[in-house]
C-alpha cells in the first residue's frame, strides 16, 4: 500500500489516505475519516513500520519507508495500464489575496500505483505518458488552499455575506450528511463559540484537473482536493508614499474546447470558444489583511474567439489561411449557448467589443463581422432593450495605420464607455470623500449599489481574430480606466483619471505585458507581436526586428508542434480517453468529434429558438444569477462550523507562520515589483507619488537600462510572475564557465536587492567588477541624518559590544554605558544562571494614557469597529479638504 499523510500548514492536524497497489487497473482509495494529532500518526506510522518489517525485531531494515514529499494531489490518471498519482513537489509564491496565498506550480511527480508483481504491461503505455507529461505543469499553473481561484472575487466576497439564519437552517441539514463523523464532535458543547464558513463548488469551466479529481472526489475528504486553474498571475506593490496597495492580476484560462491557435478556432456545440480567458483585475489595502475589514475591489473582463461554427485550414501552409464557416447557423444557436452562459455568471450588460478588419481588398477576417452582426441583431430580439448584447465594432488595424489618428486615445473613449455601464466591485460603501469632493464620471457609473459596496453586473468580451495582440492593448485600455475608478473609490486619488508616463501606470502596463506574453504562448506559440508601446507609436526601433523574430516563431510553432501540444492537451484534460480496442489518440485524423459532442449522438433537449436564456436568468437580471440566492446555488455550497480559535481559520497565523523560520530574502512581499524601487526616478526626489507623470528617461527602469556599455545586467527584476527562482534554486551568473573561483565568489556576494553588476573584458583579459554605489538621496530622495545623536551612537556600541564578548556581560562596556547616561536609555539586567546566554530582563518604557487609547482605537479598527466621529473632527476633515483642494 501507499500511505498519504497530508496536515495543515501549522502541522497539528492530520488525515491518512490509503492506496491499494494490488489492483492492476482499479483505484482504490480509502480515507480512513480521522484527525489525527502530530503525535497519533507518530504512532500510526510507527505500528506500520514495525508490522511491515521481514522479521519481528529486526531493526535493520524499515517496513515503511517515505516515497516522497509533495505540497498537493493534481489527481489520478490512467492509460491502458494502472493508475497514476500526480503529486506537486515544488510551489513557489506568486501573489496574496487577504492572507490567502496563491502559488504556481514548479514541478511534478507520476508515481505508478500497482505493484511491479501485479502490473500488465501495454506497449504503448510509454507513448501515452510522454504525450501527457508534454502538458508542463510547471508552466503557468496555479492552486491556493483557501481561496476559490476558479471565481471571481466578487463571488467569493458576496457567497461570504450570505445570511446567518440560512446558514444555520444549511447546517442543521447537512450534518447528518456530514463526510467526516469526527467533524462537528464537540461543536455543539461550545455553544457560542462556532464560527461559519462556507466552501462553494468550483466553476468547472476554470478548472484544469476536475478530470483527474472525478474519480476520488465523492470517495475522499474535500480538503485533499486541489484545483488548479491555468493561465496567468502577477501582483506587483503600488506604494503611495508609504501606503502598500497591491495590484493582481489573474487569468483563467478555459478548460473546455482547449487548445493551440490554428486547431481551435470558434466554439463547440455547447457554446465553449477557442482562447477563452477570463481577466480579473484585483486591488487592495495591503495594510489590512482581512476581508471584513480591508478595503478590496475587482473588475473583470473576457476575451474569446467569436462564437461561430468557424476554422482555418493550415495544410496550405500560409501565414494567413482562408476562413471558411463550417456550418450554416441561422438561428445563433451556438452563440445563444454561448451568451447564456455569460449572462449567468456575469448579469447584463454583455458588451462585445470587436477589433477584427472592416474594410479588407480580399474578404478575409470581415466574413467574421458579418456573420456575428447578424447573430447579435437575431439574439437581442428575444431580450428586453435594457438587457440587450451591446455591439461595437472598431476596426484597430486601420485606426493604427492612419497617421492622423491616435489609437489608445480612442480605445479610452471606449473604455470609459465600458466601465460605466458594467461598473466594478468594491466591498466598502462609497467614502465620504467622494461626498465632499465630487465627480461627474463617479456619479454615471453604472453597476450595482448595494449597503456593503458596489458589484459589477455585465462583462465586456473583446475579440479579434486571434484574440492575442489587439486583444491585449484593448484590455490595458479598459483595466487602466477600470483601475483609475478602483483606486478613487479607496479614496487614494482625487480624480478617477490616470495619466500615461506615471508610476502607477507603467507598473500596470508592465504586468498587462507579462500577462499578454503568457496568453500568447500558450495559444499561439510565441510572445506578443504588437505591444501598448506599438501602439502608442514610442516603441524603438529595435522593437521591429523583435516582432519580426516573434512572428516567425509564431509561424514555426503553429505549423509543426501545435499538433502535438493538442493531443497532449486532449489527454491531459480526459477529452479523450485511451482504452482497448479503440483507435490511438495518434490515429486520429481529427479532433473534432471529440470537442463537438452532438456529432456523436443527438441530443434529447433541443433549445428554444426564442427563449435561448436557461430559466430564471432573465428575472434576476442585471446580477448575475451565479450570485443570487437562491435554492439551486444554495445547494453548491457547504456549510461547515468551526471553533473560534481554530488555527484554520485564524488567517495572522495563516499569513505570518510563526511557526516557521523566515528568511527575508524568500519573503514573497519583499522580492514582487515595487513602485518605488523599480519605477520612480532615483535621481529625483521631488515628488514620491506614482500619479506623477515622468519623463521617458526619468523613470528608474529607463536610468538602470541606460547605462553606457552596459552590456550585461546580473539583476533584471520583473513582475512576479515571470520572476526568476529565488537563489538557493538557480544560480545567478553572467561570467563565462572558465571563470576565475575568485570572480564567482565575489558575484556570488551581490544582494538579490543590490545593484546590477557589469563586466567588462579588459586588453589583459582580465575581469573587473564594478559595483555602482548610490547615495540614499538618489535612492529614496532624502538624505539620512550625518550623525546620529549621542545616545544613539552608545546604543549602537553597547550593541556591537555584546556582539564581539558572544554575549557575556563586559564590565568595561558597563562602564562605558554608564559614563554617556544610558541608564535611563536601556537597562539590561541577566536573569540567566548561565554566562553564555543573551536573556535579559528590560523594563519595558512608560507610556502615557493618551498613547493607550489611541493605539486601542488603531486597534479596533483593524477589527471594522470604528469609533464615531466627533463634531471637532468633522470640522477638522472639512478644514483640511477646503485648504487643499478648494
Amino acid at each position: 500500500r501507499y500511505f498519504l499523510v497530508g496536515s495543515n500548514p501549522a502541522e497539528t492536524k492530520y488525515r491518512v489516505l490509503k492506496i491499494d497497489r494490488t489492483e492492476p487497473k482499479d483505484l482504490v482509495v480509502i480515507d480512513d475519516k480521522h484527525v489525527y494529532t502530530q503525535q497519533e500518526v507518530r504512532e500510526l506510522l510507527g505500528r506500520l513500520d514495525l508490522g511491515n518489517r521481514t522479521k519481528i525485531g529486526q531493526k535493520g531494515s524499515s517496513g515503511l519507508s517515505r516515497a516522497v514529499s509533495a505540497f498537493g494531489i493534481v489527481g489520478f490518471v490512467r492509460f491502458l495500464e494502472g493508475y497514476y498519482i500526480v503529486l506537486i513537489t515544488k510551489r513557489r509564491k506568486m501573489a496574496d489575496i487577504g492572507g490567502h496565498a496563491i502559488y504556481k506550480i514548479e514541478d511534478t511527480n507520476m508515481i505508478y500505483i500497482p505493484n511491479d508483481s501485479v502490473r500488465v504491461t501495454h506497449p504503448d503505455e510509454a507513448r501515452y505518458l510522454r504525450i501527457f507529461q508534454n502538458v508542463d505543469l510547471s508552466s503557468n499553473f496555479y492552486f491556493s488552499y483557501s481561496y476559490d481561484l476558479s471565481h471571481s472575487l466578487q463571488y467569493n466576497l458576496t457567497v461570504l455575506r450570505m445570511p446567518l439564519e440560512t446558514l444555520k437552517t444549511e447546517t442543521t441539514q447537512t450534518r447528518q450528511e456530514s463526510f467526516d463523523i469526527f467533524e462537528d464532535e464537540g461543536l455543539s458543547t461550545q455553544g457560542g463559540n462556532g464560527v461559519f464558513g462556507i466552501c462553494s463548488k468550483p466553476y468547472e469551466k476554470y478548472v484544469w484537473n476536475g478530470k483527474l479529481l472525478e474519480g476520488v472526489k465523492n470517495t475522499i475528504h474535500r480538503d485533499w482536493l486541489l484545483y488548479i486553474i491555468h493561465g496567468f498571475c502577477g501582483q506587483s506593490k503600488l506604494l503611495i508614499y508609504g501606503r502598500p496597495i497591491y495590484v493582481t492580476l489573474i487569468a483563467r484560462r478555459s478548460s473546455k474546447f482547449a487548445g493551440t491557435r490554428f486547431l481551435k478556432r470558434g466554439a463547440n456545440c455547447e457554446g465553449d470558444v477557442a482562447n477563452e480567458v477570463e481577466t480579473e483585475q484585483i486591488l487592495y489595502d495591503a495594510s489590512v489583511m482581512s476581508f471584513s475589514a480591508g478595503s478590496y475591489s475587482s473588475y473583470v473582463q473576457v476575451r474569446g474567439s467569436v462564437p461561430l461554427y468557424w476554422s482555418q485550414d493550415i495544410s496550405t501552409m500560409m501565414p494567413k489561411p482562408p476562413i471558411t464557416l463550417d456550418q450554416a447557423d441561422p438561428f445563433a444557436h451556438v452563440a445563444a449557448l454561448h451568451f447564456d452562459q455569460m449572462l449567468q455568471r456575469f448579469g447584463s450588460p454583455i458588451i462585445i467589443l470587436n477589433l477584427v478588419k472592416e474594410r479588407e481588398k480580399r474578404k478575409h477576417e470581415r466574413i467574421l463581422s458579418e456573420e456575428l452582426v447578424a447573430a447579435v441583431t437575431y439574439l437581442n430580439q428575444f431580450l428586453p432593450p435594457e438587457h440587450a448584447v451591446i455591439y461595437i465594432p472598431w476596426d484597430m488595424a486601420k485606426y493604427t495605420k492612419s497617421k492622423l489618428c491616435n489609437v489608445l486615445d480612442r480605445l479610452n473613449v471606449i473604455a470609459e464607455d465600458v466601465v460605466k455601464k458594467t461598473g466594478f466591485f468594491v466591498n466598502r460603501p462609497d467614502s465620504y470623500c467622494s461626498i465632499l469632493r465630487p465627480d461627474e464620471k463617479w456619479n454615471e457609473l453604472g453597476g450595482c449599489v448595494v449597503s456593503t459596496g458596489r458589484l459589477q453586473t455585465g462583462v465586456l468580451r473583446t475579440n479579434c481574430v486571434d484574440c492575442l495582440d489587439r486583444t491585449n492593448t484593448a484590455q490595458f485600455m479598459v483595466g487602466k480606466c477600470a483601475l483609475a475608478y478602483q483606486l478613487y473609490s479607496l479614496g487614494l486619488i482625487d480624480k478617477p483619471n490616470l495619466q500615461f508616463d506615471t508610476d502607477a501606470v507603467r507598473l500596470f502596463e508592465e504586468l498587462y505585458e507579462d500577462h499578454g506574453d503568457t496568453l500568447s504562448l500558450q495559444y499561439g506559440g510565441s510572445q506578443l507581436v504588437h505591444r501598448v508601446k506599438t501602439y502608442r507609436k514610442i516603441a524603438p526601433w529595435t522593437q521591429h526586428s523583435k516582432d519580426i523574430m516573434q512572428t516567425l516563431s509564431r509561424y514555426y510553432s503553429n505549423a509543426f508542434s501545435d499538433a502535438d501540444r493538442q493531443d497532449s492537451i486532449n489527454l491531459f484534460l480526459g477529452v479523450f480517453k485511451p482504452s482497448e480496442g479503440k483507435p490511438h489518440l495518434w490515429e486520429l485524423p481529427t479532433d473534432f468529434y471529440l470537442h463537438h459532442k452532438n456529432t456523436l449522438s443527438l441530443s434529447q433537449t433541443r433549445q428554444s429558438y426564442t427563449y435561448w436564456w436557461t430559466t430564471g436568468v432573465l428575472k434576476h437580471l442585471p446580477l448575475p444569477f451565479d450570485e443570487v440566492s437562491c435554492a439551486e446555488n444554495r445547494r453548491k455550497l457547504t456549510v461547515k462550523k468551526f471553533h473560534k480559535y481554530e488555527e484554520e481559520i485564524d488567517i495572522h497565523n495563516e499569513f505570518f507562520r510563526p511557526y516557521e523560520l523566515s528568511s527575508f530574502d524568500e519573503t514573497f512581499c519583499l522580492a514582487m515589483t515595487n513602485s518605488t524601487r523599480d519605477f520612480m526616478p532615483k535621481n529625483v526626489g521631488i515628488d514620491p507619488s506614482p500619479f506623477t507623470v515622468r519623463k521617458p528617461d526619468e523613470t528608474g527602469k529607463s536610468v538602470l537600462g541606460n547605462k553606457n556599455n552596459r552590456e550585461e545586467t546580473v539583476l533584471q527584476r520583473k513582475t512576479a510572475a515571470s520572476a526568476p527562482p529565488p537563489p538557493s534554486e538557480e544560480a545567478v551568473s553572467s561570467s563565462s564557465e572558465d571563470d576565475s573561483g575568485t570572480d564567482k565568489e565575489d558575484e556570488g556576494a551581490v544582494s538579490q536587492r543590490s545593484t546590477p553588476v557589469k563586466v567588462t573584458d579588459t586588453g589583459d583579459n582580465t575581469k573587473i567588477t564594478e559595483n555602482v554605489v548610490q547615495t540614499t538621496k538618489d535612492v529614496y530622495g532624502v538624505n539620512l541624518s550625518d550623525v546620529p545623536s549621542e545616545d544613539d551612537l552608545a546604543i549602537y556600541a553597547r550593541f556591537v559590544q555584546l556582539g564581539q564578548s558572544q554575549h557575556k556581560q563586559d564590565k568595561g562596556s558597563q562602564q562605558f554605558s554608564s559614563k554617556h547616561h544610558l541608564d535611563r536609555v536601556i537597562n539590561l539586567i541577566p536573569i540567566s544562571s548561565f554566562s553564555q546566554d543573551n536573556i535579559y530582563e528590560v523594563q519595558p518604557p512608560r507610556v502615557d494614557r493618551k498613547s493607550t487609547e489611541i493605539f486601542h482605537a488603531h486597534i479596533q479598527a483593524g477589527k471594522g469597529n470604528m469609533q464615531p466621529l466627533g463634531k471637532d473632527d468633522f470640522l477638522m476633515y472639512r478644514e483640511y479638504i477646503r485648504n487643499r483642494y478648494m
